[in-house]
């Protein structure tokens, strides 16, 4: 596949905690789950429970799940790591509003869940195990946020992706040959044949941690040009509020992302450490349709009140293009991790192709969320 530009791996982020601020690194490890520690940790509003409703839950509060989209002042703690040493950490901050000091906390990346209450934990329609983590870290978060809430855990705990995936794939959902790596010949029937075989194999899950929807999101920063021309002159729009993992630099032009279906990436070395001079390959499954969490202002942890508030009304005009999220604009791709790649470390700099592409645009078909008739894909 001929590019005029050479693309590559321009930035990398993880979110160890779920709605909160990112951290830009830049290498780490690939895994099927998604970069190590990345949101392995969400907050959770504890309801409590009424006096009238004493017997809902066996008197036991319930739990809310907090996302930035309704918790605005998510975007006011900022995490850092420190994964050198044996008992890697982070360090939460959190940057009040009101003139107050920065208040720090340092929690564990990998702590001990022997003595942590279990809790349950379902995120669009996909239910989990998660540890409750001890109360100096709960109680910090509820005095910041300002009602009770929790800091869960999900450890060795993962989530099914309801939607199609390398993994997961409705049988023959590729048989139209409407994906194509660009060969011809007998390597593309080769290619045809590869892909039946894997339309008709015995479907496996895959899972994730609480990430939304899949191990990985990857954006084009070429897209952003279209982002900015969407508001006033000189003013430009934040790429992490998009809550990218990979940020793909050089394309050729805005959205060509949409039609994405694996990329490449290769480091150029020519060292003979084979985990850092193998190619990585990262499928791109689905389409990311996007929600108000992007026109929060990430200065006063609210909406936003000028053009940049807007954003999402902005892409709406044009960039819903997903027939399988329907009312959302598009911005991103879900991505998977080639088995081949697992373990192997990807680094910003490295140089990325795109090596199959769709003939159309992909439709978002996870399972009760889906705008596809009958709500998504068949379990």
């Amino acid at each position: 596949m001929a590019q005029d530009t050479e693309m590559k791996i321009e930035q990398i982020y993880v979110y160890p905690i779920k709605s909160l601020r990112g951290v830009s690194v830049d290498s780490t490890t690939l895994t099927s789950q998604g970069f190590p520690y990345d949101r392995s940790f969400m907050l959770l509003e504890v309801v409590e429970v009424k006096d009238n409703d004493k017997a809902t839950n066996g008197g036991q509060p319930t739990y809310k799940n907090m996302s930035i989209a309704s918790y605005n002042s998510m975007c006011r703690f900022v995490p850092t790591l420190n994964t050198t040493g044996e008992d890697p950490t982070m360090t939460v901050t959190f940057h009040p509003l009101n003139g107050d000091k920065t208040q720090s906390i340092p929690i564990p990346l990998s702590p001990d869940t022997a003595e942590l209450e279990e809790i349950d934990v379902v995120m669009h329609l996909s239910p989990t195990k998660a540890y409750k983590m001890p109360a100096k870290y709960n109680d910090w978060f509820a005095a910041c946020f300002g009602h009770p809430c929790v800091l869960a855990y999900i450890s060795d705990n993962l989530r099914e992706v309801r939607m199609s995936s390398p993994r997961h794939r409705q049988a023959g959902a590729q048989a139209d040959g409407t994906a194509s790596n660009g060969g011809s010949g007998w390597l593309s029937s080769l290619s045809s044949m590869a892909t039946n075989f894997l339309a008709s194999a015995p479907e496996e899950v895959s899972t994730i941690r609480f990430a939304d929807c899949a191990p990985y999101l990857v954006v084009s920063s070429k897209s952003m040009d279209s982002v900015h021309a969407r508001l006033p002159a000189g003013e430009e729009f934040d790429i992490t509020k998009f809550r990218p993992n990979i940020v793909v630099s050089g394309a050729q032009k805005a959205w060509e992302e949409d039609f994405w279906a694996e990329l490449s990436v290769d480091s150029g070395s020519s060292g003979s450490d084979t985990a850092k001079t193998r190619v990585k390959k990262i499928e791109l499954e689905h389409n990311c349709g996007r929600c108000r969490s992007i026109n929060v202002d990430f200065e006063t942890g609210a909406q936003g009140t000028g053009e940049a508030g807007k954003m999402l009304k902005k892409l709406a005009s044009d960039r819903r293009v997903d027939v399988g999220s329907k009312w959302s604009p598009v911005f991103g791709r879900y991505a998977f991790l080639h088995p081949d790649s697992e373990k192997m470390e990807l680094r910003v700099g490295e140089g990325v192709k795109v090596t199959r592409t769709n003939g159309e645009h992909t439709k978002f078909d996870w399972k009760g969320l889906s705008t596809l008739p009958g709500g998504g894909k068949d379990e």
